[in-house]
């Protein structure tokens, strides 16, 4: 054979790489459906797909991803608004959490065997879970039973408060529809603290007056005779109170259906400084090492070994930068969470929304509302760093000026949601 008869044609060299890319992709497509068999929820990863960071309209009911900057920018809210509702991602499913795989083993069939009583069990909190599911969370809001209170000092703040119970309503109406969940119920519940005596349900927001309000119920359920004696760590660390997650589904779903339940929230951007002042500008054996370090890393350019060791004298602006990283080095936390996502507010139906603007007041009507000893108050003592002047719009500036107007944009996009829902003024930026 000559040497010449040994080289392929291009024609021959194109069928034979057709070929080989369609043996491929039937492979591909093969294997595809063996791993979907196996894996009924896995789903196959577009490599070619951007990060997805507009939200879709199920999350302006469940919880915000970050956001495409871009997507940041338009000029018209109510522009904006509309391109977060109409976004065509997939949703997630509400799904019930079995912890038993496949079928229970046949050990007795005795009915009132403790295996037997178990499965029946099981069974019985699958029932209750698909109907939970399938409830309809409507936003109607439930007028507040003012019979204990008395004193018209309180016409004021009760007129202040119908209005942000009307306007949160129809916000939800509006933007978030009425529809079932789309998050894990024991997730969404998981900041929500239990007073059964008053029959009282607290969403926590942090940097929102949490602490104190967490002495209170320390107080309301008897385990503290004054909220004035509770130190920080008791009140955050030593596990007093219940959270409603601690609850099997039937409890969460008649707590949720009878207790007053209340959310005291803040102006977002004081809320996210007074945070960042909190945790990164004073010793804190968790947040320097757990968020500093890592921050420190991947935002400051040639970093000192010191700095990279310890986690300490993190800049706002660093801190800015790792807030709005869509692949950021370490989780978001609780402090600076949006509420719309540590509370549900357009799922779950608060029938008291209290300011931190206005806490001393709202908090003491809220405490005449449920029937509290009437020489219980609401502390207003700062809970750390007294000497510190509290984070107000004045500080706020301080910080925000050493941000471009680009940045100090998109912390605003960030929080988008708990402005609107909370008819906060959109900040001078």
């Amino acid at each position: 054979m000559q040497p010449s008869e040994l080289v392929m044609n291009p024609k021959q060299v194109f069928l034979s790489v057709l070929l080989f890319g369609v043996a491929g992709l039937l492979l591909f497509m093969y294997l595809q459906v063996c791993i979907e068999e196996q894996h009924p929820g896995w789903e196959p990863v577009n490599y070619l797909r951007s990060t997805p960071r507009i939200m879709t309209r199920e999350k302006i009911q469940e919880h915000i991803t970050n956001q495409n900057p871009k997507s940041h920018m338009l000029k018209d809210p109510k522009d904006k608004l509309a391109n977060l509702l109409n976004s065509k991602s997939p949703t997630r499913v509400f799904t019930e959490t079995n912890h038993s795989q496949g079928e229970a083993p046949a050990l007795s069939r005795n009915p009132g065997s403790p295996t037997i009583q178990l499965i029946e069990k099981q069974q019985g909190t699958k029932i209750l879970f698909r109907k939970f599911s399938e409830t309809n969370w409507s936003v109607d809001i439930q007028p507040l039973n003012k019979s204990l209170v008395t004193d018209s000092k309180w016409k004021r703040i009760d007129a202040t408060q119908e209005k942000r119970r009307s306007f949160l309503q129809e916000f939800c109406k509006k933007y978030g529809g009425v529809s079932r969940p789309q998050s894990h119920v024991f997730h969404m519940v998981s900041r929500i603290y239990v007073e059964d005596k008053h029959k009282i349900l607290y969403c926590e927001v942090p940097k929102a007056g949490c602490s104190n309000w967490k002495r209170i119920l320390m107080v309301l359920n008897g385990l503290a005779p004054s909220a004035y004696n509770i130190s920080h760590d008791a009140v955050h660390y030593g596990k007093h109170l219940k959270k409603l997650d601690s609850f099997d589904l039937k409890g969460i779903y008649s707590r949720l259906n009878t207790y007053t339940k209340a959310v005291f929230v803040r102006d977002p951007m004081e809320r996210l400084v007074s945070a960042f002042r909190d945790k990164f500008e004073h010793p804190n054996s968790y947040y320097h090492p757990v968020f500093g370090k890592a921050i420190i890393k991947k935002y400051r350019p040639n970093a000192c070994e010191e700095a990279l060791n310890n986690g300490s004298g993190v800049k706002f602006r660093e801190f800015i930068h790792y807030l709005l990283d869509s692949h950021r080095p370490v989780g978001m936390d609780i402090h600076w969470e949006k509420v719309s996502k540590l509370c549900y507010p357009c799922l779950i139906h608060y029938d008291f929304v209290g300011k931190f603007e206005t806490l001393e007041e709202d908090a003491n009507y809220f405490l005449q509302l449920i029937g509290a000893p009437k020489e219980l108050k609401f502390p207003n003592f700062k809970d750390r760093h007294s000497s510190d002047k509290r984070t107000n719009a004045q500080v706020v500036g301080q910080y925000l000026k050493d941000l471009t107007r680009t940045e100090r944009q998109l912390i605003y996009d960030f929080y988008y949601l708990d402005y609107l829902m909370f008819n906060y003024t959109t900040p001078f930026l």
